[in-house]
């Protein structure tokens, strides 16, 4: 099987875009008319990812986010941004001979989410996810799970996502129970004429939403409004995890319904992309 026969599989998979479509989604470099010796999929197409998709056989990487550091992400030699760590990545992808596929807006595409039917299944909160009509958040997911205490919650989500550590605001003994998963809170995202996303997320906590998981953050939001709240006595939150983490076992869950489309003629393997950030501590306040 080809390369293209595989991301054919996967294209007519997804729900259907228009033909005249020029998002991020598509070949970053290699050779889609390659025989296929395997399939990784990870998240982020990091240097470390690639040397594992090497080292397991596999000349195929199907990624979610950005293989040369811009958003649009243009394939190689297609675009005017240049950077020297960007020339030796891509060298060691044309020495590997792994082609790089993205798959970002049609996983995001599908309803509901790709990604987060992923990041819900492999959390074990499908079953307390609220209906739909009972959401409170707008672009987001939320949970009624058992009651539980902030500092527990951040150990689970840090044990299910493979972290290095957790930031997050709150009190580490305060109890939860609904929880919600959130989108991007920065200007722009999820905004209208009336409010920006972050009100939103602040009057769902104000209706009862003890603790958000966010992606990317701002801080003069719904953190700022956390902060207040918990210094006048309310019980809130955030779970500050990061935007890839919080989206990684969207990808474990992509292995899953690419080994199918392939018949399982072909070895799919899932490359956590492992924790971007490393924590110290502050000695003299422990």
């Amino acid at each position: 099987m080809k390369i293209i026969d595989v991301i054919d599989r996967i294209i007519a998979y997804h729900p259907s875009f228009p033909a005249d479509y020029n998002g991020c989604d598509g070949f970053k470099c290699g050779d889609p008319q390659a025989e296929c010796t395997g399939i990784a999929v990870a998240l982020v197409p990091t240097v470390d990812v690639i040397r594992r998709a090497a080292t397991a056989g596999c000349n195929l990487l199907v990624v979610h986010e950005p293989t040369f550091f811009t958003s649009l992400d243009a394939a190689e030699g297609s675009q005017p941004f240049f950077s020297a760590v960007q020339e030796e990545k891509a060298a060691l992808l044309k020495e590997y001979g792994i082609t790089v596929w993205r798959d970002h807006d049609r996983m995001h595409a599908h309803q509901p989410d790709s990604i987060f039917t992923g990041v819900i299944r492999y959390l074990g909160w499908e079953d307390y996810r609220l209906a739909p009509e009972q959401q409170p958040v707008p672009m987001g997911y939320a949970f009624r799970l058992p009651k539980t205490t902030v500092g527990d919650l951040a150990a689970y989500l840090m044990k299910k996502l493979d972290m290095n550590g957790i930031r997050f605001v709150g009190k580490k003994d305060a109890v939860v129970e609904t929880v919600a998963i959130v989108g991007h809170l920065f200007p722009g995202f999820g905004d209208d004429d009336k409010e920006e996303y972050g009100q939103k997320i602040i009057h769902a906590m104000d209706l009862g939403v003890d603790a958000i998981i966010p992606g990317e953050i701002i801080e003069w939001t719904a953190l700022s409004y956390v902060r207040d709240a918990v210094a006048l006595g309310k019980t809130k939150a955030v779970m500050n995890i990061g935007h890839f983490n919080m989206e990684e076992l969207g990808m474990r869950f992509a292995a899953d319904w690419v080994s199918e489309l392939v018949e399982h003629a072909l070895p799919v393997k899932y490359l956590p992309t492992k924790d971007l950030y490393n924590y110290m501590l502050n000695a003299e306040r422990m």
